[in-house]
């Protein structure tokens, strides 16, 4: 007698082990969704988060009145001794008579212009000087604000021409230190009048040399 196959049966085992394999699958799912989860971080009771550095300046008072400023010293300007000036400076008492009548001058003509061609000699008898000292070249002498801030000191020598009456005709700078302080000395020694040299008694134009020394104080 043949056999015949239930497929109801069939289907109802073949159901079962399905049944059995998706729930391994879904097990093992969980399982692994489990492991895979973060873990939670335990909270460190001595940790300390970092604190920002906080900086604090002392700031001045600016309502405090300023100090006087000092005053400025006037830097010391020396002229040196030479051999071409004279020490000192003799002048007569000179005695004018104000009641006098003098009336009207007579109009004169104009003087013939004379070329003096005597050239300037380098020394005499008696050596022109400076009317009123070495002072009267210190007072016009000075320093500037340039040699002032690069702190120069030192000498400076000028080459002056007397003529017969005591003016000074042309300066020359022999020396220089810099700073604008030759020509500083060249016109002190051109703004001052010197008594004219003498050769035997006789006025005569005379070139000498004259050093300014400036030191700062």
């Amino acid at each position: 007698m043949p056999t015949i196959k239930n497929y109801k049966a069939d289907l109802r085992g073949k159901y079962r082990r399905y049944f059995e394999i998706s729930l391994i699958l879904s097990l093992s799912l969980i399982i692994a969704a489990f492991k895979l989860s973060p873990k939670d971080r335990s909270i460190d009771e001595n940790y300390n988060p970092p604190q920002e550095l906080i900086t604090i300046e002392n700031i001045i008072n600016t309502d405090q009145k300023p100090e006087p400023p000092e005053l400025p010293v006037r830097p010391k300007i020396i002229v040196a001794q030479t051999d071409d000036v004279i020490e000192e400076l003799l002048l007569d008492d000179i005695s004018i008579d104000y009641d006098a009548d003098l009336g009207q001058p007579p109009a004169l003509p104009d003087p013939p212009r004379i070329i003096d061609d005597e050239p300037f000699i380098d020394w005499a008898d008696e050596m022109p000087e400076p009317i009123g000292g070495i002072k009267a070249i210190q007072e016009k002498a000075y320093y500037t604000e340039i040699a002032k801030l690069a702190q120069i000191e030192g000498k400076v020598i000028v080459e002056a021409l007397i003529d017969k009456e005591g003016n000074v005709t042309e300066v020359h700078l022999i020396k220089d230190i810099g700073g604008g302080l030759g020509e500083v000395a060249m016109n002190a020694v051109r703004n001052t009048r010197f008594t004219p040299g003498k050769q035997r008694g006789i006025p005569v134009k005379v070139k000498i040399m004259i050093p300014i020394k400036f030191v700062l104080r």
